[in-house]
């Protein structure tokens, strides 16, 4: 895949992602009309525009592709950082016996879900 320049906020990312999708929209109307038109003249598609458009479409496609695991990463990184976090606020309050404990039965909670 072609380097792709991927924004650096979530809101970013979907508002590319909003625009793409207005492209890819515009590109395939304009696909259909073309050969709309063509189809009442009863004559060839112009294979160098219906290259083109094809191509641009596959560059809208793969960007929407790369934003959406993008944006995909951004949610796995989040949910991380807020567990990190949530970690840290309810450490403070437990004692290491008790910390121990609970570590403990999360894990055999965590153990059963894979098994399951």
């Amino acid at each position: 895949m072609t380097d792709i320049s991927l924004p650096a906020t979530r809101e970013a990312c979907r508002a590319r992602l909003a625009e793409l999708k207005d492209d890819v929209a515009a590109i395939r109307a304009q696909i259909a009309a073309a050969d709309m038109d063509r189809q009442s003249r009863n004559g060839k598609p112009d294979p160098r525009w219906f290259h083109r458009a094809k191509t641009a479409l596959r560059h809208k496609q793969r960007e929407i592709e790369a934003l959406a695991a993008r944006l995909a990463e951004m949610s796995a990184r989040r949910s991380e950082e807020f567990k990190d976090c949530l970690i840290e606020v309810v450490r403070e309050d437990y004692g290491d016996d008790e910390w121990r404990e609970a570590m403990d039965e999360a894990h055999r909670r965590h153990s059963g879900r894979e098994t399951a």
